[in-house]
């Protein structure tokens, strides 16, 4: 029971951010979506900012378990990087929500130190990814796959970002066809 009642809470907290941000996140609210008492909550989270590391810390092992099944099945790098902008798209599908980590990003000024350096290790794990499935195509040096690694990750945050404002995931895939067009994106 406690193991689900804590599931519970950070699957409701991480709609929640990525619909609200930090800033949005309550205690009170969050019990209220739960169905618990929002003393309750610290019994699992001391703080909003334990919580949120945790949230990211999740997010995070979720992911990385995600992209690398991609490559574990062996699929070429057209393949790995269509499905990679893909999860970005179907976030935004989600009732126009963001990437968890690219929504506290934006506010990373407010964060707690724990937080901030959570959602620094989501985007390094997407950068090592993708240097990873860009290093598969084999004609660039490491330091310049390292920085297209970076350079694409930048391009589909800022992507998400822009379809998110005017509430349309239609534009997040059309900028990303120019990314590809352009070559950005294999």
């Amino acid at each position: 029971m406690a193991a689900d009642t804590k599931e519970r809470i950070m699957e409701a907290a991480r709609l929640t951010v990525q619909d609200l941000g930090y800033s949005g996140l309550s205690f009170r609210e969050l019990a209220k979506d739960v169905g618990i008492k929002s003393a309750s909550i610290h019994y699992y989270f001391e703080t909003k900012g334990d919580l949120s590391a945790a949230l990211v810390s999740r997010y995070t092992s979720h992911y990385t378990a995600y992209l690398d099944d991609l490559l574990t099945q062996g699929l070429d790098v057209k393949t790995c990087m269509a499905r990679y902008t893909q999860v970005f798209a179907e976030t935004l599908r989600a009732d126009n929500r963001l990437c968890l980590a690219g929504m506290l990003g934006a506010e990373r000024n407010a964060l707690p130190e724990e937080v901030r350096s959570e959602v620094v290790k989501y985007g390094e794990m997407n950068e090592r990814w993708l240097a990873q499935v860009l290093a598969m195509q084999g004609s660039a040096k490491p330091k310049e796959i390292e920085h297209r690694a970076r350079a694409i990750y930048a391009a589909v945050q800022g992507a998400q970002l822009i379809a998110h404002t005017r509430g349309d995931v239609s534009v997040y895939q059309e900028i990303i066809a120019v990314y590809r067009a352009s070559g950005l994106i294999p």
